[in-house]
């Protein structure tokens, strides 16, 4: 499995490579990286950075991850900690001020932040079904948020701390946007990667994918749906292929601390593009 999936990444990275508002309950900005050094993976962990979640794709009911805690008290991945630090010590380097405002969240907030829109859109007229959906586009739907993975963050400029367009404006967003890859980050959701993805363009939120994943996406302009619909393509001409499907014929791929056979498809159907928080 660990062949296909080398391989597969290989023949991905040469192709793609080739020349060619504030949130609903604001969380205490981190004026501090974190406490704990990276830790590097184990080879049964590879995978866990390309991990999808999205609204067609939900956490695995399974699923477990080691936190570290930031200066604040929020907490990430503790695999990430290492390029996190450096990224934003770099960025502060260079005279900004980056603050991190939402990290990992765990099942019962989302479910709270959600129930709290849906009750707050009833509360304003809405039908119980009608303030489901509506919440569903500015609240993600417990088990399919980002931050539940602990490898999302949302941050803003200590100058500017509303979460909205002109975010992309501040010299922090700049210098992310534009180094954030050296770091195995990339800006999630790109302004016009919106109906791929499912969410709105949210020039704050930075999800971890590994150095060599961000490199391909930045070189290529693919967003992670694509990424990881390309590295299954590569991985189809490997000749360990047809050796690692599921039962259904779905290809075993990314996997998250074992061989698992794991959708790396887009949101099912044209959704409505969305800000989530």
């Amino acid at each position: 499995m660990n062949i296909m999936r080398h391989t597969a990444a290989l023949l991905l990275a040469m192709a793609l490579l080739a020349p060619a508002a504030y949130a609903d309950e604001p969380e205490a900005p981190s004026k501090e990286p974190v406490q704990t050094e990276e830790a590097a993976p184990s080879p049964e962990e590879e995978g866990w950075n390309l991990l999808l979640v999205n609204p067609g794709n939900s956490l695995p009911e399974d699923f477990t991850v080691e936190l570290a805690k930031l200066s604040n008290g929020m907490r990430v991945d503790k695999r990430i900690c290492g390029e996190l630090d450096a990224m934003l010590s770099a960025c502060r380097e260079a005279g900004l001020h980056p603050l991190i405002c939402s990290a990992y969240r765990t099942q019962a907030v989302q479910t709270r932040l959600y129930n709290n829109k849906i009750s707050r859109l009833q509360a304003a007229g809405y039908g119980r079904e009608s303030a489901r959906e509506e919440a569903g586009r500015w609240v993600a739907v417990p088990g399919t948020s980002e931050h539940q993975t602990g490898l999302a963050l949302d941050i803003v400029s200590a100058g500017y701390q509303l979460l909205n367009k002109k975010q992309e404006t501040t010299a922090e967003q700049k210098w992310l946007m534009e180094h954030c890859w050296e770091y195995g980050f990339i800006l999630r959701y790109p302004s016009e990667k919106c109906e791929i993805t499912g969410i709105g363009y949210e020039p704050w939120h930075y999800r971890y994918v590994g150095k060599e994943a961000a490199l391909a996406m930045r070189d290529s302009g693919l967003c992670l749906e694509e990424y990881l619909e390309e590295l299954e393509k590569a991985a189809q001409k490997t000749p360990a292929y047809e050796e690692n499907r599921s039962a259904d014929g779905g290809p075993v791929l990314f996997v998250h601390g074992r061989e698992t056979a794991v959708s790396p498809g887009r949101p099912s159907g044209r959704r409505p593009c969305r800000w989530q928080w």
